[in-house]
């Protein structure tokens, strides 16, 4: 293996393959709570198409597996290393290629973030809309688990986003599926089919996505709600009412509790009504003009009066701001404040309310915590657990997952599977899929060396 390592550091430089010893703790994991972290033979930096090219010839000439990495910010595993493969990591591939507002599109390689896009973006007055919390995470990494977020009640998630891609197939033949083009019934839509596999079918070495106007006016009403029935009640009458909001998020007290602490945030709520509340709602109304958007204001703050919001609140626009990115950082609170593992399950909007019900009894009869917010406007549910004894958080997060199902959801929304959700994904997902699943992979991959051990188990050559 030194040898190998040696030939693929001569293709690509020697300073672009760091070895075992060498690689600095923060590539041997992701931000999953309950994966321990792993030192791979290598990380490898390409710097191009070509690079990529280069390494997934050699490394399916030689069977030697890859794990595709962006910024490491996923919460369930997908970019863990492994021990006897490679990392290939996308630091250097962070060029916008273009920005095309004619046609709405962007350009960019695998490892710009968000952030940096969005930063482009501004002057011109548009935006990349998905928001999945964290805007250190990059395209790639989206594309690869099909990142949703808070604004997705409005925008949709990276799929409804992503036109085209240039992609790296596990033998190095270069692909490009889609274009600039925003509909097409021509052939399959492998666009599609690669959005949310998780690395383990190409390499993604460009993505080209949908940019939307900037919206330059934005409000705040914070409804706070005595149950959580009422809260799951009033989001489709917000949702029906016409005015479209950007985010619609459940937030349960103990998160609040948790996050506004963090945040060093007073939201001015008077302790009678913090007393009787059992959850909040959150509702961020945008637009271009700011009587519209008074005006959307009124009516949602009235219509949440008439479906038993306690009270209903605007938010100066400073405090608005900063409870939403304090939302944006309810995993690091959760994380800090001892959370065993993060829950992100999706179900029926409708069925929120009788799957958290049931979610409580499960805590009580293992002898867990379990707190929650989630983009309620499309049912996708987040919920911290602490319980730390192993057997009894697993044995509850595995009847939290088959209640998300049995409520026709899922038992992923928008983190993955990754390696530390494969278990209760395959106990769960229809075995005729499956199979099917499976099978797509090791025409993709036939060695298998693309992402093993995740998602749905070891496949090909490799296994």
């Amino acid at each position: 293996m030194p040898d190998l390592l040696e030939q693929l550091g001569e293709a690509l430089g020697a300073a672009h393959v760091v070895r075992g010893p060498a690689v600095a703790i923060d590539y041997t994991h992701d931000e999953a709570l309950t994966a321990d972290p792993v030192t791979p033979l290598a990380v490898v930096f390409p710097g191009s198409t070509d690079d990529v090219v280069t390494v997934l010839r050699w490394a399916n000439e030689h069977r030697i597996p890859v794990v595709a990495r962006g910024s490491g910010t996923g919460l369930s595993g997908g970019c863990l290393p492994v021990a006897d493969g490679i990392v290939l990591c996308f630091d250097r591939m962070r060029a916008i290629r273009e920005i095309d507002p004619d046609n709405g599109i962007a350009v960019v390689e695998p490892g710009v973030t968000l952030d940096e896009l969005n930063q482009e973006l501004a002057p011109l007055g548009l935006i990349y809309p998905v928001s999945p919390g964290e805007q250190s995470a990059s395209l790639g990494g989206n594309v690869a688990t099909n990142a949703g977020g808070m604004r997705a009640v409005r925008y949709g998630v990276t799929r409804h986003h992503v036109l085209g891609l240039e992609v790296v197939l596990a033998d190095g033949r270069i692909m490009r599926t889609g274009g600039r083009f925003v509909k097409s019934s021509s052939g399959y839509d492998l666009t599609q089919l690669l959005i949310g596999s998780e690395g383990t079918l190409a390499v993604t070495t460009e993505v080209t996505v949908k940019v939307q106007p900037r919206l330059v006016e934005a409000a705040t009403v914070l409804a706070p709600f005595a149950t959580l029935d009422e809260v799951a009640h009033a989001v489709p009458h917000i949702v029906s009412s016409g005015a479209d909001p950007s985010i619609l998020e459940y937030i349960d007290v103990l998160a609040m509790s948790g996050i506004t602490r963090s945040a060093g945030l007073d939201l001015g709520i008077p302790e009678t009504v913090k007393a009787e509340t059992s959850a909040y709602l959150v509702v961020v109304l945008e637009g271009m003009d700011a009587t519209r958007v008074e005006d959307d204001v009124q009516a949602v703050g009235s219509l949440l009066s008439k479906l038993g919001a306690l009270d209903v609140y605007v938010l100066p626009a400073t405090a608005g701001a900063q409870l939403i990115a304090a939302r944006e950082k309810a995993f690091f609170v959760a994380k800090a404040s001892g959370a065993d593992d993060i829950v992100d399950a999706v179900v029926p909007r409708a069925a929120i309310p009788d799957y958290l019900a049931e979610v409580a009894e499960l805590a009580g009869e293992h002898g867990a915590l379990v707190t929650g917010c989630g983009h309620v406007g499309d049912g996708n549910v987040h919920l911290s657990v602490f319980q730390p004894d192993a057997e009894q958080r697993h044995a509850l997060i595995r009847s939290i997952f088959a209640a998300a199902v049995a409520a026709g959801g899922a038992i992923s929304g928008e983190h993955g599977i990754g390696t530390e959700k494969q278990e209760y994904y395959l106990d769960t997902v229809d075995q005729s899929a499956l199979a099917l699943m499976r099978s797509i992979k090791s025409v993709f991959d036939p060695r298998g060396i693309l992402g093993p051990d995740r998602l749905f188990g070891p496949t090909g050559e490799s296994a």
